[in-house]
């Protein structure tokens, strides 16, 4: 059922009746977020439902740069943050079906930096206790946040504030690459022992640096070669491009009541010179790009005539890998997002649902998906060949539940 691949500017490319869709129903989708730009608590926004590959639905709205008037358009490109994690996970699975490695080979095989880990256990962050490993971060932790690796942003334990001491909370240092970013990593104490807990990390950034090592290629050659360019994702790339300037979202964060959105350069304009290839959260794109991605998914490795991953392995990658098959709400740390995770499993770099009763949202079990820290979002339903790109310019991600809003709205539109 999947269209061929187009590179250019999405557009309506099925009736919404024939698609079992209820246009009117698809409308309040628009109504709602056009109510939070018009309330002044978004800038703007995008956003596409397709079925089966083919658009169904695709609106805009609002400002890309406010102070500049400039509006959101189709082309607008937006920061996406940690939606680049499911694209390194795919980078790093494609080396898995070469034999590159095994899933449960130690990272420290390609990273000596992790030889020496360490665990938290006891102390500050200026005077921590810690104890070795009782086994290796392996790279099935990475893929799946569970190595004990952290964020700065997290505020919720002593581990996290020794990020943020060397650095680490949204960015990385100025002049800090890849590698080093990695090294320093490596350094700092695991939150817990590899495998017995979830907590969402820079797990992504260190695939990001083992996909460097075993291809020989930079982060973002491989991905352009490998993944971006066979998909005819032209305009998702770590650094903008001259062109792309003109159409950037600016970003913003809630401001006090009186003055609205701040616009937010200092972490903003990381993108214009990155000083590092952040796997987990570094690249930029737009509702056409990503939705090619999703068809990918969809099409499990294939879009098109171009296939960069078997059918069993995307099958294996989007089924639920937390231990004893339990949910992020059982055996994760909580996490910096509006919604709870009760009923969400995860896989090989995406949240999996488990169970949509428990999430207390419309949806279907084997539904994959994520976010980034700007509030933007996808998921893809094999069940219904759905895919839902949604983009925006809001930081944090947990500001408003725009998320689990849309998902009830695309249901609820669904008819047939």
């Amino acid at each position: 059922m999947l269209g061929t691949m187009s590179v250019s500017a999405p557009a309506i490319e099925i009736d919404p009746a024939e698609a079992g869709f209820d246009a009117g129903r698809l409308e309040h989708i628009d109504a709602l977020l056009r109510r939070y730009v018009d309330d002044g608590r978004l800038p703007g926004w995008g956003v596409l439902v397709s079925r089966g590959g083919r658009i169904v639905h695709l609106a805009h709205y609002g400002r890309r740069d406010v102070e500049a008037g400039l509006p959101v358009e189709p082309d607008t490109v937006f920061r996406i943050f940690s939606m680049t994690k499911p694209l390194t996970s795919v980078a790093a699975m494609m080396l898995y079906e070469q034999g590159a490695f095994e899933l449960t080979d130690p990272v420290a095989r390609w990273l000596p930096a992790f030889a020496d880990a360490r665990v938290f256990v006891a102390g500050t962050e200026l005077k921590p206790v810690t104890v070795p490993v009782v086994e290796p971060i392996r790279i099935w932790h990475l893929l799946t946040h569970t190595s004990g690796l952290s964020y700065g942003f997290h505020h919720a334990h002593p581990v996290d504030a020794m990020y943020r001491a060397a650095g680490y909370e949204w960015s990385a240092p100025p002049s800090v690459d890849l590698a080093g970013a990695v090294d320093d990593f490596a350094r700092l104490p695991l939150l817990f022992q590899p495998g017995t807990e979830w907590n969402y990390s820079v797990s992504t950034d260190v695939l990001g640096r083992l996909v460097e090592v075993v291809s020989g290629q930079p982060l973002d050659e491989f991905l352009a070669t490998r993944v971006l360019g066979p998909l005819g994702m032209d305009d998702t790339r770590f650094a903008v491009t001259d062109e792309q300037r003109d159409r950037l979202a600016a970003l913003y964060v809630p401001g006090p009541p009186e003055r609205g959105l701040t616009r937010y350069d200092a972490l903003g304009r990381t993108v214009l010179a990155p000083t590092w290839l952040s796997g987990g959260g570094g690249l930029v794109s737009t509702l056409a790009d990503y939705h090619r991605f999703t068809r990918l998914l969809l099409g499990r490795g294939r879009l098109g005539d171009v296939r960069l991953l078997g059918d069993r392995t995307v099958r294996y990658m989007t089924r639920n890998h937390l231990p004893g098959g339990v949910d992020l709400a059982t055996f994760g740390r909580p996490l910096y997002a509006e919604a709870p995770f009760d009923g969400v499993g995860f896989g090989l770099g995406f949240a999996v649902l488990l169970d949509p009763g428990a999430t207390h949202t419309l949806g279907s079990p084997g539904e994959i998906a994520w976010g980034g820290a700007a509030s933007t979002a996808f998921w893809v339903d094999p069940a219904e060949e759905i895919a839902v790109v949604f983009m925006t310019q809001l930081f944090p991600s947990s500001t408003y539940p725009i998320r689990s809003q849309l998902r009830q709205l695309v249901y609820s539109a669904l008819v047939d």
